[in-house]
């Protein structure tokens, strides 16, 4: 620990030195998040339920953001991390969970961990070179002309300057998935935008990646002015939700293909993204565990089981102050989930409004999610079956979880913000015999 809050103090003094070197970046995040649930009511519970009691919990984590340019093209990054504390009830008990920043962790003590160790390379599809851009083009992305280019800011995993739009990107390496693909300019980030699961992802999308939220993947972009496609391959844990990954990539991987639109509605800016996935491993199948006495689906996993889904994702700029967005995700359900959550659909979407009160950096954030589980699934848990976030033992009453989730994201200065954040969750885990959660949360988020 003591290295760590050294390396913050010396990040924090030599920033501007490292910042004025046009081919390194170096940046840091901390988030802490306390969280505050109030009693429920509930008959019953079981393994995985959330705790009928009030209950506090804190999650932290610190990320220091390297990057390097190497040649033409190319960069290199690398994220230290630190994480420590605890989502409310270890994290269990609801599918769509209430941090976005705490994951299932038997241990709450801080840990040190390499969350990203990437390779990325642009090459221009549009017969320039960097000097060209320079002396050519100062457009950014959508202008009309010969060399058209977009401005990149110097930022977390960005060195700056200017990249082609028409580009062909690899980037190889350790990072979230979900740094690449799903991405959606309203509700993508826990750290500063809404905190519930379902909001800041398509819930739908068993997204590989291990406790943490990492993994070793490979993505191909083909990028557009107007459109882009995507394509990944990545390691998948060797159980649900585990924290190793298995490196026998054939027969163990999940895939990941999404196209981007660039749209216009009423002269307003937005985009549409639609995604599909595919994975197979190790899984277990729901449709043989609910044919055993006390049903466990771990006891039925077998080789080249698979999982796929379906995903869309709309962005819309309303005006410069506000927007609004939509996700909509199935996955087939017949097996186990994987990696990110027990959710099989789901319908979300909100409203963004920046500018309140005369703070022109403010934001707040209102969002809501109805998620449901596939037959099968429910059927599993109706038995007393336990998926690895979420059983209570039998599962008489299924309903859809349904959230809301109302925020305020403060700037209170260029490096700090402050949000208060309310959730309310109706039919935790799809339980309609318990009754709603309200968690309250304050987040305070620091970068520079």
């Amino acid at each position: 620990m003591k290295y760590l809050l050294l390396s913050i103090v010396v990040l924090f003094f030599f920033q501007n030195t490292f910042s004025q070197n046009k081919n390194w970046s170096i940046h840091f995040q901390q988030t802490i998040i306390p969280q505050h649930k109030l009693k429920i009511n509930a008959p019953y519970s079981g393994e995985n339920s959330l705790s009928d009691t009030a209950e506090t919990q804190t999650s932290l984590t610190t990320t220091i953001f390297l990057g390097r340019r190497l040649w033409k093209g190319a960069a290199i990054f690398y994220n230290p991390e630190l994480a420590g504390g605890s989502g409310l009830s270890q994290a269990r008990g609801i599918a769509g969970f209430t941090n976005g920043e705490c994951f299932r962790i038997g241990n709450p003590s801080p840990a040190i961990y390499t969350a990203r160790l990437f390779l990325r390379q642009d090459f221009s599809l549009s017969g320039e070179t960097h000097a060209d851009v320079n002396a050519k083009s100062k457009d950014v992305r959508g202008e009309n002309h010969a060399y058209p280019v977009e401005r990149e800011d110097d930022e977390a995993n960005s060195i700056g300057g200017e990249r082609p739009v028409n580009r062909f990107t690899i980037s190889v390496g350790k990072f979230s998935i979900a740094d690449y693909f799903d991405n959606n300019a309203y509700a993508h980030d826990p750290r500063s935008q809404f905190m519930n699961w379902a909001l800041m992802s398509t819930g739908g999308w068993d997204y590989p990646a291990n406790t943490r939220g990492y993994t070793w993947n490979a993505v191909l972009e083909y990028v557009r002015e107007h459109w882009a496609i995507r394509a990944g391959t990545s390691l998948v844990p060797t159980t649900a939700n585990g924290p190793d990954l298995n490196w026998q990539w054939n027969g163990n991987n999940s895939n990941t293909l999404e196209l981007e639109k660039y749209t216009t509605f009423f002269g307003k800016e937005g985009k549409l993204r639609a995604l599909a996935f595919y994975t197979t491993t190790y899984m277990g199948s729901y449709a043989e565990a609910i044919k055993q006495v006390n049903p466990d689906v771990m006891l039925t996993r077998q080789n080249g089981r698979t999982k796929y889904g379906f995903g869309i994702n709309y962005e819309q700029e309303l005006s410069t102050e506000s927007g609004l967005f939509f996700r909509a995700s199935w996955n087939d359900g017949n097996n186990e989930t994987w990696a990110f959550t027990e959710i099989d659909h789901s319908v979300s979407g909100g409203f963004v409004k920046d500018n309140l009160f005369g703070r022109k950096q403010d934001r707040l954030n209102v969002g809501f999610a109805f998620n449901g589980i596939s037959d099968l699934h429910r059927q599993y848990l109706a038995k007393g079956g336990y998926g690895f976030i979420i059983g209570d033992g039998k599962l008489p009453n299924y309903g859809l979880e349904t959230i809301f989730e109302i925020n305020y994201n403060a700037k209170i200065t260029d490096w700090l913000s402050i949000t208060p954040d309310y959730q309310l969750v109706i039919n935790p885990a799809y339980n309609q015999d318990r009754s709603p959660v309200h968690a309250f949360a304050l987040r305070m988020h620091t970068e520079f």
